[in-house]
């Protein structure tokens, strides 16, 4: 209560000030830092069962402040999710739903040419009215033509790409990918910034890191409230990491990939240590879709129990990784099973700086404050994603994970109470092990419903994935019938 106290009161005196009514002393909003990995599965850290438990400072963040199990990206791709952070709102209600080469979902390199409408509202524009100086780092994904720099969309700093580091290609007829500086053109991928697709090499999680590290000691010395957005790469394939950490992992190069993130995610926890400002920044960690299937199992992540990965809108690749770390507001060790969707991140960015969410539009993302600081859980009327045609559905009493292409709750009710109606039937060349869908009978059997719990002790994170309160109706793999299958079963 305290903290949501303080909250309430740095809010209204940023209200006051802002009208010009003379308070004086008025507390600096905490600093905002989102933590988006890329193609990390919601089993590839220690604390979420993997077995090899590599990701000590992961592992030791969830420690120290609140693991979602049950938290959700918006749809199974990159750019859809990514856009879906930063304007809280569905994917489709910018544009990003499809792979035509002309919409905006900029999932191939130079074929798309749409990106991020003017009209949308991103949570750097936002954060700007209570003072905030936000950087992105890594892959931005939301368009590469100039009119979708991230720039012009409310970021003050820029060092990455506007895509993922796929090739090499032929410079001529199709260059490689560029890395920016703000609006300079610095190298590209492969070129001057080498990766060595053999060995795996490159090192550019260092350099992101070490951007990282410098925007946060400029901001503090300057003391301006900052966003920090720090979306590295380094787990989508081709896979790297830097040579001191190559060959380091159990989990081959994938897992060399996710112990140097763990690394850097633990050196910029330090930092924010060390200049004493840890207790007035949020941290919140989360990946932007499950783990690829078209790369594993070599350059591809553990989705856990869950079913297929990414480019599905089954758990594997809907079901995300996530931790929120605030010292001294977030209580340490707690497990929060609300219902959560990377939506969220911006309503609750903005609620942390004293701001409401824009009224002209719909919002679909929630506040995560309460569940955050006092442990509430919020239910979501309808909580729904759209990618291939599956829409997760919870109302009331009900949890539901289906194929079709209902488009209302309405809708939904007439569908699953016709007559006969038990589940519509899974793709043909699968072979069912288990029912296609299942659901719970009652709220409180939906896996995962509950009040926050305290986080298990270290020697038990190993099973933590496998913990009874996890399990459920939609764990169970698909038997399947050749190695051509849409989905991998999920295993490590």
């Amino acid at each position: 209560m305290a903290a949501v106290a303080a909250a309430t009161r740095w809010r209204l005196l940023l209200v006051l000030s802002a009208a010009g009514l003379g308070v004086t002393g008025a507390p600096q909003p905490p600093n905002i830092l989102l933590l988006l990995m890329d193609d990390m599965g919601w089993g590839d850290l220690g604390v979420y069962g993997e077995p090899s438990r590599e990701t000590p400072n992961l592992d030791r963040m969830a420690a120290e402040g609140m693991l979602f199990p049950n938290f959700y990206t918006a749809n199974p791709l990159c750019s859809p999710s990514r856009a879906a952070l930063l304007t809280g709102r569905l994917p489709i209600r910018s544009g990003f739903y499809t792979t035509n080469g002309h919409a905006r979902n900029a999932y191939t390199p130079q074929e798309i040419v749409g990106g991020i409408p003017d009209s949308e509202l991103l949570l750097p524009e936002l954060l700007k009215e209570a003072g905030y100086t936000s950087k992105i780092v890594g892959k931005w994904h939301l368009g590469h033509r100039p009119q979708f720099h991230p720039l012009k969309h409310g970021f003050d700093e820029w060092f990455g790409s506007p895509n993922c580091h796929f090739g090499p290609y032929d410079n001529k007829a199709r260059p490689n990918i560029p890395v920016y500086r703000d609006w300079e053109m610095v190298g590209r991928f492969y070129e001057e910034f080498p990766i060595n697709l053999k060995t795996g090499e490159a090192n550019l999680t260092q350099i992101y890191l070490q951007e990282a590290l410098d925007f946060i000691k400029r901001q503090q010395a300057a003391h301006r409230p900052f966003f920090l957005h720090w979306a590295i790469d380094a787990t989508h394939a081709p896979v790297y990491a830097s040579r001191p950490f190559l060959g380091t992992s159990q989990r081959g190069r994938y897992g060399d990939a996710v112990r140097e993130i763990d690394d850097s995610v633990g050196k910029i926890l330090h930092l924010l240590r060390d200049l004493s400002i840890a207790e007035n920044t949020f941290v919140f960690f989360t990946s932007d879709n499950g783990a690829a299937l078209i790369s594993a199992p070599r350059q591809g992540g553990s989705n856990g129990p869950f079913l297929c990965g990414k480019q599905t809108t089954f758990e594997g690749g809907m079901r995300e990784p996530a931790i929120a770390w605030w010292p001294g507001h977030i209580p340490a060790g707690q497990v929060s099973h609300q219902l959560g969707s990377i939506m969220d991140l911006f309503t609750t960015s903005l609620s942390l700086a004293g701001l409401e969410p824009p009224r002209d539009r719909a919002i679909d993302g929630l506040d995560l404050l309460p569940t955050m600081l006092q442990g509430r859980l919020t239910d979501r009327p309808v909580f729904y994603y759209r990618g291939n045609a599956l829409m997760a559905v919870t109302r009331g009493q009900y949890k539901a994970h289906f194929w079709t292409w209902t488009n209302s709750w309405e809708e939904f009710r007439a569908w699953i109470s016709a007559p006969g109606r038990t589940c519509r039937a899974s793709p043909p060349t699968r072979r069912r092990s288990t029912p296609s869908c299942r659901w719970s009978s009652t709220w409180d059997e939906t896996p995962g419903r509950g009040s926050p719990s305290a986080l298990p002790a270290p020697s038990t994170w190993t099973h933590f994935a496998r913990s009874p309160r996890l399990s459920g109706s939609t764990r169970r793999p698909w038997s399947l019938d050749s190695p051509s299958s849409m989905c991998a079963t999920g295993r490590s």
